[in-house]
């Protein structure tokens, strides 16, 4: 971290939410379900004059710098913030490439999904909804660079066959009422005919992890 110059006070140190695995989509009115993207977990940070994305275990993810950056440049009246998202590669067509996001190939893309940090207000007390509201305010509008993730309030299961047949690696739910806490639960429905599982072991050493690539981090 020796590249990020301090000049203003720190930004607050973020656990990340993880989401535990779910059998079975659901529906029900109190929760949000979102697409599962396939890619590195990425808390970017922005401060006054530096930018820098963390993974779910606090790693930063140098490799991401120029992104991080671009992203700033999209964001409407920011100061200073966090975001929670998933930093994917897409090819030509716009789909997302695990493969090419391990070679550091292919058109890098934010995807952000959550607003914990706003000039100077911590909004991670606040209900998860509230939090996707003020997250629209910043990011009106998705560009080459960063999207917010898509989000359908209460028909889990009518994302996860949508999920299924855009070969999407499956679905996301998180209670709409929730803070952004250690004790909050977030649940993944994987898509087991998701095709780009295949092969992927030979891509990760004998603990999951591929020699050169840092905490790869996808949520």
């Amino acid at each position: 971290m020796s590249w990020i110059r301090r000049t203003t006070p720190p930004l607050p140190a973020v656990e990340p939410i993880v989401p535990v695995p779910c059998e079975d989509p659901f529906d029900d009115p109190a929760w949000l379900f979102e697409p599962k993207y396939d890619g590195f977990r990425g808390v970017l940070h922005i401060a006054r004059r530096e930018c820098w994305f963390t993974s779910k275990r606090g790693n930063v993810l140098t490799q991401f710098r120029e992104l991080c950056h671009w992203v700033r440049g999209e964001l409407a009246g920011v100061k200073e913030a966090i975001l929670d998202g998933e930093i994917v590669s897409l090819d030509r067509e716009g789909r997302q490439d695990f493969r090419a996001l391990m070679a550091r190939q292919g058109n890098f893309h934010y995807a952000a999904f959550d607003l914990l940090w706003l000039n100077g207000r911590d909004l991670r007390p606040l209900p998860l909804h509230r939090r996707k509201r003020a997250l629209a305010t910043i990011l009106p509008a998705t560009t080459t660079i960063v999207s917010r993730i898509y989000t359908v309030e209460e028909r889990g299961v009518d994302l996860f066959r949508a999920a299924e047949r855009l070969d999407l690696e499956g679905i996301v739910a998180k209670r709409k009422r929730d803070a952004y806490a250690p004790e909050t639960e977030w649940l993944k429905v994987k898509n087991r005919a998701y095709t780009q599982t295949q092969g992927r072991r030979e891509l990760f050493g004998p603990r999951g992890e591929r020699t050169g690539v840092t905490d790869s981090g996808n949520r």
